[in-house]
């Protein structure tokens, strides 16, 4: 009985440790990080003060509205590589040759 016990705790271990995807908190960095990029690329980063706040009211309703559903689809199907090449990524250009990785 003992030995059945120490069997599951390790293969709980090695599942936990062996996990190729991405985490939850990954593929909400993921989310930030191409809103960020979607605003960036319209010129969000021209903007006076006052559009400024505006924009991150904007950038704020578009991650509450899509977060469960992103996150949910990016731990379950994107490879933890793709999303950490997506993280590093500087453009949305960028962030397409990461899906591109194979």
């Amino acid at each position: 009985m003992v030995f059945m016990k120490r069997w599951i705790l390790a293969a709980a271990f090695l599942a936990v440790g062996c996990k190729k995807g991405p985490s939850e908190e990954q593929c909400k960095q993921l989310l930030d990080h191409l809103v960020d990029l979607e605003f960036k690329k319209a010129g969000a980063g021209a903007a006076s003060d006052a559009m400024k706040a505006d924009i991150a009211k904007q950038k704020e309703a578009v991650t509450a509205a899509k977060s469960a559903e992103f996150v949910s689809v990016c731990v379950e199907k994107h490879p933890k590589a793709q999303v950490e090449c997506s993280l590093a990524a500087g453009d949305l250009d960028s962030v397409a040759k990461c899906g591109e990785q194979k």
